[in-house]
């Protein structure tokens, strides 16, 4: 008998309260959108719940633009593995904005593989908010 298909559902998608790695608990939702204001320590990502597929392996990876490591060199994209712990199992991705902002500017593409499909993708627009900057205005409104 032919095992079921995994099933992938986007939970959530946007800014999150600060995110805890050692608690059991994701971060909750405080603003669901894809453009972000880059200020430091803000968290940002997406939630996705899987179905139906205990034991396999997560691919993620996160994609930035172009951040110099301290010699000057851009970092490669973020990424990794994670196998699935349980046949309903919710699995956050995300990351945070450290110093210095200007440098994380610009589109983070965030992505998740199951058996090499990709399952789910998710781009962040961060930008640097300039006072009495009328883009502002309507970017946060997602126009």
């Amino acid at each position: 008998m032919a095992k079921a298909k995994p099933q992938v559902k986007l939970h959530s998608y946007g800014i999150y309260n600060k995110w805890d790695s050692d608690a059991k608990a994701l971060p909750q939702v405080s603003e669901f959108t894809t453009q972000v204001e880059a200020q430091i320590d803000v968290e940002f990502g997406l939630i996705v719940n899987i179905k139906k597929a205990k034991g396999m392996k997560l691919k993620y990876c996160i994609y930035h633009p172009n951040i110099p490591n301290n010699e000057g060199e851009i970092m490669p994209p973020f990424d990794g593995e994670e196998y699935i712990r349980s046949n309903d199992w919710d699995f956050y991705l995300g990351d945070t904005i450290w110093a210095p902002v200007s440098n994380k500017l610009g589109t983070w593409r965030m992505t998740l593989e199951l058996a090499g499909e990709l399952i789910a993708e998710k781009s962040f627009e961060l930008f640097e908010n300039s006072p009495g900057d009328p883009a502002q205005f309507f970017r946060k409104r997602g126009m």
